[in-house]
């Protein structure tokens, strides 16, 4: 279909909790579609719908040449070490911050059918289906900063051009 433009770090819509899809809604099609598209582009790993300004519980993934989609992905499983990852994310556009995630990761949902699908993985598999599930539950990663790195962060963010537009 298209890709669509990525909402930036204060727009509300990245701080609310995504509702559940409906499978069967004549537009989540569209919107898987759309979801798809986006993470294709160069240098994305995944996109969360709220990032696409929908409101709704699905993503998008784009690692090591595997790219899909899951909708109503639950984070089940995290495991192995507690690792701290420079991480980015595109609603945060040019900035990277140490942050803590797990080394290993599940995450359970459907497909648009219905289907049950279930995703692991380790480094930036793992990475990616932590980030994009905290984004469907109104989390975005500065949030889960140290206290000082993130007053840092903040510091940083609140200076950058795009900041506020």
């Amino acid at each position: 279909m298209s890709v669509r433009a990525i909402r930036l770090f204060g727009d509300p819509v990245l701080r609310s909790p995504s509702d559940p899809v409906v499978v069967g809604d004549p537009g989540l099609r569209a919107l898987v579609d759309d979801l798809l598209d986006t993470v294709r582009e160069p240098g994305r790993a995944g996109v969360a719908a709220c990032q696409i300004g929908v409101n709704l519980r699905a993503f998008s993934y784009n690692v090591d040449g595997e790219v899909g989609y899951v909708l109503n992905p639950v984070l089940v499983e995290t495991s192995g070490e507690l690792e701290i990852v420079d991480e980015g994310c595109l609603s945060v556009p040019g900035f990277y911050f140490p942050t803590p995630r797990w080394s290993f990761a599940r995450v359970e949902g459907v497909d648009l059918d219905g289907n049950r699908v279930e995703l692991s993985g380790t480094g930036l598999m793992a990475q990616a289906l932590q980030h994009e599930t905290d984004h469907l539950d109104g989390t975005l990663y500065v949030m889960t900063l140290e206290p000082e790195t993130r007053r840092d962060a903040m510091r940083q963010i609140r200076a950058a051009d795009w900041w506020r537009v």
